[in-house]
């Protein structure tokens, strides 16, 4: 069995770590490149790093902040936020980010994943997920529709159809965002990433909802996901990452010690 992952997400916006409540409300908390030195000393298995205002603000991601944190860190390392061209890509991954989140633009041109994984391989390509909770529909069988612009934009398109395709198309790890559970600290969406974890083949990592150790369990275990986003319940000091495993590991999910 493959370990569980524990992944720190940082939001970024101006340049510096911020944080929200279901995509309002930022609060900018501190400096993405001491934390995510911190986050890689304190034995984060991976980081995610998201320009969360670059896809609405139509603008290039903050390339040189990625190049510091990656000059930091000696673990894999995601970046998304306005990448929107295969160039994009390539630039990303150039500043030291062993892959991509794409997900505004990738609905806009679905084509896009199938040139990233092209390009760079699917194990560079994730599928960022923006989702939320809606009356299912003929359009919305599922009851979880896909949002866009850091939750600004509602384009009609299924959630679970959409994660389909993306796989199909060739991504290689699907980020699975609730906007409902998103800064709540209420617990993970567990129907939602159910939905998706079991209908597509590659990993999903569950983002949205941490609040305490027990959530963390709850998603890798009834959510199956194969790893899980937090942000803040570390970002504010309530756990550390090695408390976090250890509680994992003592309830018997794998996860790596590394440290």
């Amino acid at each position: 069995m493959l370990s569980k992952r524990i992944i720190p997400c940082l939001d970024v916006r101006n340049g510096k770590l911020t944080k929200g409540i279901k995509f309002k409300g930022n609060v900018d908390i501190g400096d993405p490149v001491e934390m995510a030195a911190f986050y890689y000393e304190e034995g984060a298995d991976e980081l995610v790093f998201y320009d969360i205002t670059a896809s609405s603000e139509k603008r290039q991601i903050m390339i040189e902040t990625v190049r510091k944190v990656a000059e930091r860190i000696f673990i894999p390392f995601s970046v998304g936020g306005g990448i929107r061209t295969v160039e994009d890509m390539r630039q990303v991954l150039l500043a030291g980010a062993e892959k991509v989140s794409i997900n505004s633009a990738a609905i806009r041109d679905p084509g896009l994943i199938s040139r990233g994984a092209e390009a760079f391989g699917s194990q560079a390509i994730v599928l960022g997920m923006d989702v939320k909770k809606v009356p299912r529909s003929e359009s919305i069988p599922s009851g979880y529709e896909m949002v866009i612009d850091g939750g600004r934009t509602y384009v009609g398109l299924d959630a679970l159809a959409w994660a389909k395709q993306g796989e199909s198309l060739g991504a290689g790890e699907i980020c699975l965002n609730s906007i409902d559970a998103d800064g709540t600290k209420e617990g993970y969406e567990l129907t939602l990433n159910r939905l998706i974890a079991t209908n597509v083949s590659i990993p999903v990592i569950a983002s949205g909802g941490a609040g305490k150790a027990e959530h963390l369990f709850q998603v890798l275990t009834e959510g199956m996901a194969d790893a899980a986003l937090i942000a803040s319940i570390t970002h504010y000091g309530t756990y550390t990452i090695r408390q976090l495993k250890s509680y994992l590991h003592d309830k018997g999910i794998k996860v790596r010690m590394n440290w």
